[in-house]
């Protein structure tokens, strides 16, 4: 991965940006595009679009979601802490103790998810996890008056986890789920500025998958694709404790390629081609199975209007919502070589129709 690249992906993963809160996130993505796409929009939702070749048939629309879990400041108490709601799906066990940035009007600003210490704990407390609504903020103010300063009821914040490099290009993160999505969708962008496609392309960034798949559902409306596909991270199974895990998801390594995944919510004949395209592009890719609706952006792309081809491809991912997320920088590489050549086979002739 080139160093502009990298640099993106970091500033995209260190920036704070909850679900509904995803503006840090949106003006570092659109700056990004600006690099090589003449056309970027944005919708009131707050979905972001570089278009390349408009005015192509057919419309494809490539997804990733740059909303995070998080929480937001829902009480300030008298004497200075604050209370807090969670958003998107935390594990209770997670944010204890952790260092956190809040996204306050005048900056960032930081705090501590406070906890009462093990020795003052009764028992039958020890073994208890706390409760997300038990748990508060400290920020270290005085009281009320000093902490409205800096922080005001609604404000977003998030685990303070930036982005670090570990072994075997591997890297370590908060918001992997999916900023890696997000970037992969656009670094496709970039290929397939140098590649002429037929289609139309619609790179885009979507809002509040976490809480709903919200910004999908919209951003698909008015686009309208003939075309979707969706990235997002999946589950790795390469690690201590996940041996059930393997018996569901099958067997999904970290730095062995793209995950392109098969069942009801994917368009067979887009199934085919993407892995098709990989094995003629030589990229490495992996395949797992979903027997239902998934859980991301592709769920909402697929049933808009009158329905729409769609794919999904998966990043693997170690440790999925903590702060300390794994990708590989090969796996991201690959999903968005992937998408690229797979989107400059597709012509207004290409037929997607399943049988």
């Amino acid at each position: 991965m080139n160093k502009r690249s990298l640099n993106f992906l970091k500033s995209l993963i260190e920036s704070v940006s909850p679900s509904g809160y995803e503006d840090e996130a949106a003006r570092i993505w659109q700056e990004e595009a600006r690099a090589f796409a003449s056309d970027i929009r944005r919708d009131s939702h707050g979905n972001s679009d570089a278009v390349i070749n408009p005015g192509g048939t057919p419309r494809i629309m490539l997804s990733g979601h740059y909303d995070e879990i998080g929480f937001v400041v829902s009480h300030i108490s008298d004497e200075g802490f604050l209370w807090i709601q969670p958003v998107g799906g935390w594990d209770p066990q997670i944010p204890q103790g952790q260092h956190v940035t809040i996204r306050g009007r005048k900056g960032h600003a930081h705090g501590v998810l406070g906890k009462c210490p093990i020795h003052l704990l009764k028992e039958e407390q020890r073994n208890k996890v706390t409760k997300l609504d038990a748990q508060w903020v400290d920020i270290g103010a005085s009281g009320r008056k000093q902490a409205e300063k800096l922080v005001s009821v609604g404000d977003p914040l998030v685990i303070a986890q930036g982005f670090n490099r570990l072994e075997n290009n591997l890297v370590a993160g908060r918001g992997f789920d999916n900023r890696a999505g997000a970037f992969a969708v656009l670094e496709a962008a970039r290929i397939l500025s140098k590649l002429k496609p037929k289609a139309e392309i619609h790179a885009v960034a979507t809002v509040q998958e976490e809480i709903g798949l919200r910004g999908a559902r919209t951003a698909a409306y008015g686009i309208d694709p003939h075309v979707g596909i969706a990235v997002d991270v999946t589950f790795a199974t390469d690690y201590p404790s996940m041996s059930e895990a393997v018996k569901k998801y099958g067997k999904v390594e970290v730095g062995k390629g793209v995950v392109i995944t098969r069942g009801p919510n994917i368009n067979p004949k887009l199934f085919d081609l993407m892995v098709d395209t990989a094995r003629k592009e030589k990229i490495r890719y992996q395949i797992n199975v979903e027997s239902r609706a998934t859980g991301t952006d592709a769920n909402a792309i697929q049933v808009n209007r009158a329905g729409v081809a769609t794919g999904l491809l998966n990043i693997p991912n170690r440790y999925m919502h903590t702060p300390c997320e794994v990708v590989s920088l090969d796996d991201l590489a690959g999903t968005a070589e992937l998408m690229a050549r797979t989107c400059a086979r597709i012509t207004d002739k290409t037929n997607f129709i399943p049988f």
